[in-house]
């Protein structure tokens, strides 16, 4: 299983594969991969990682100004659409079901520099269903490269603390266990 900052709770072969996400940066970036087993259904994990319309179910005292992202299911938090705001960007694609990629834009992409996260519902290894986070992150930009490299290594570090949570707390409200 992938361990460190590039993969949490993946296989090998899901750490080094190609993911939606790494399509919305360009080449020569690093992508960080995190996963987590659900013990509900596909339809179900679908239904929260939706929900990450309404709130970032991380952190919330960090990502989201202290409020407590919602433990039941917001009504039309399911009809995602192209462009629509989610996280740090629009929507850039869509699977209904099985598949979210949200890509920076705007001030988050001058902060950020390129980056992308798709999110993948596919069948558990042990259990019915599995979601897949991929962040994508772009290759180093001239004059400062070593710099970019830096960034991107705290990038995936943060995200690893913050992206570790978030899936942990999807998981736990889809099999019906609403976290502290």
């Amino acid at each position: 299983m992938g361990t460190g900052i590039a993969a949490w709770g993946t296989t090998a072969q899901e750490a080094a594969a190609h993911h939606p996400a790494d399509a919305h940066v360009p080449a020569g970036g690093r992508h960080f991969v995190r996963a987590v087993d659900v013990d509900a259904d596909p339809a179900t994990t679908w239904r929260w990682v939706c929900q990450l319309g309404v709130a970032p179910y991380s952190y919330d005292l960090v990502d989201n100004l202290g409020r407590r992202s919602p433990r039941t299911l917001t009504p039309g938090a399911e009809r995602l659409h192209l462009g629509q705001h989610v996280l740090f960007g629009p929507v850039v694609e869509l699977e209904t079901g099985r598949l979210l990629v949200v890509a920076a834009r705007g001030l988050g992409r001058r902060v950020c520099g390129p980056v992308a996260m798709s999110y993948e519902v596919v069948p558990g290894r042990r259990t019915p269903s599995r979601i897949l986070l991929c962040l994508a992150v772009g290759p180093p930009r001239r004059p400062l490269p070593l710099l970019d490299r830096a960034w991107q290594a705290a990038l995936g570090a943060g995200d690893l603390v913050m992206a570790r949570r978030q899936l942990l707390t999807l998981r736990d409200l889809a099999e019906g266990h609403a976290p502290a």
